[in-house]
């Protein structure tokens, strides 16, 4: 693969360097009515004025500053010039930051064993809202409009022997809100599978809670039917000890916005966040994740592929890791690395890292974009392979880093059919 790459680690303030126009120091403006050339900070004036539990730090520059807030009515409505929402087309989003949620929920339905439990619970439970505040106007829609949730409880101390799965099916094209809440109880060891399914316009918010000592594996699969929308929050607060393994995996839908944050609340947390996705023709697959080490001597590690092709196929990756002040002894790197397998694909990547304290093991980040590289097809064929063959060879190297990350046999197994599968519409 030939490779576009960028290292950076942003320390103190930004560059006084002028920018090409149509460009802030994030990147390129997207919108379409960014005629303007404004700036979108990174908090903006509404974390001045209010915010619930985010606004900590130096509002517009500090991703701590964000405004955080469980009302709808505190976030402005989208214009496309918002830092998170430069990247996203709204058009395509069916109402879903701007209508009622008032449409059928998907269904859900849980395989697990007895000893885990699954209720359906008002929006009045108390485990509700415990892990995560919205973010963002989408989110908060969703809060303001689901009407009962879903909580699945891993007892304490409890080893699962095989996956949780949780099938989430969509059978309505009304805009819809669910939420759902995966709290693992102390010194238990699980893995839950979110297999997201069939037709739906949704916003979705999923709490995540790792309690001191367990150790919780979540995969969020997005394969959707092509006309599905689907945006979703998943926030996961990690408790002393604990270990929390994040795979994000979305392959289908027709635009697919999935935002996991990792916040570590006491010492010895670990967070591992991985992600494949595989876009083809005017998909648009898009993941903004946050790590918040708000504590000593906890560790990140993220890493997101995507493999890319077809006109208007669009993938964007934005990685903010946050180290605080009070965070010595952090040790975190993330990175990024996109194929891009035809003409008419793009990819936006856009690492940050912000550092509040020397006092670190380690910290950085990387991306990369780039094309298959003629000298890795050049060495298959010349030993007899063919192009075709050689071809998807490359590319399922380059993604089953990821699939291997899963460890759940049956799942891996599906996942590289359906990568096979993307790969044979290329060769048409």
């Amino acid at each position: 693969m030939t490779e576009i790459t960028t290292e950076k680690a942003r320390m103190g303030a930004p560059s006084a360097q002028p920018f090409i126009d149509g460009f802030t120091e994030e990147g390129e403006s997207l919108s379409p009515i960014n005629a303007a050339k404004s700036k979108a900070p990174l908090a903006g004036e509404a974390v001045k004025s209010h915010s619930h539990g985010g606004g900590v730090g130096i509002p517009d520059s500090s991703r701590a500053g964000r405004l955080t807030s469980y009302n709808l009515a505190d976030f402005k409505p989208l214009t496309g010039l918002e830092e998170d929402w430069r990247f996203t087309p709204l058009k395509r989003l069916r109402g879903l930051h701007s209508e009622v949620l008032a449409g059928a929920a998907p269904t859900v339905t849980v395989s697990a064993p007895a000893q885990v439990t699954v209720e359906t619970v008002a929006r009045d439970d108390k485990r509700i809202g415990s892990a995560g505040i919205p973010e963002d106007r989408v989110s908060a829609n969703a809060w303001e409009n689901f009407t009962e949730a879903t909580v699945l409880t891993v007892p304490a101390e409890f080893e699962a022997d095989a996956e949780i799965t949780v099938v989430i099916e969509g059978t309505s094209t009304e805009a819809a809100a669910q939420h759902l809440v995966i709290v693992a109880e102390k010194f238990s060891k699980s893995v839950v599978v979110l297999d997201h399914q069939g037709s739906a316009v949704v916003s979705e918010n999923i709490e995540i809670i790792v309690e001191d000592g367990a150790d919780l594996t979540v995969v969020s699969l997005q394969e959707w039917n092509g006309d599905a929308v689907h945006a979703s929050s998943q926030q996961a607060k990690i408790g002393r000890d604990a270990k929390l393994k994040h795979v994000v995996v979305s392959l289908g839908g027709d635009l697919v916005r999935v935002t996991p944050s990792a916040r570590f609340t006491a010492p010895g947390g670990e967070a591992e966040m991985f992600g494949l996705y595989f876009a083809d023709a005017g998909q648009h697959l898009e993941q903004r994740l946050f790590v918040d080490h708000a504590v000593a001597n906890c560790t990140s590690n993220v890493l997101y592929k995507g493999a890319l092709q077809g006109r208007d196929a669009h993938a964007v990756w934005v990685g903010d890791v946050l180290i605080r002040k009070e965070a010595e002894g952090t040790d975190s790197y993330e990175a990024n690395r996109n194929l891009l397998l035809t003409d008419g694909a793009r990819a936006d990547s856009v690492p940050n890292l912000e550092i509040e304290t020397g006092l670190i093991k380690g910290a950085g980040h990387a991306s990369a974009t780039g094309r298959l590289d003629d000298e890795h097809l050049f060495y298959l064929m010349a030993r007899g392979i063919p192009e075709d063959v050689a071809r998807r060879l490359v590319v399922r190297g380059f993604l089953n880093e990821i699939i291997q990350q899963i460890k759940v046999p049956a799942l891996a197994e599906r996942l590289t059919e359906a990568v096979e599968r993307e790969l044979a519409v290329t060769n048409n």
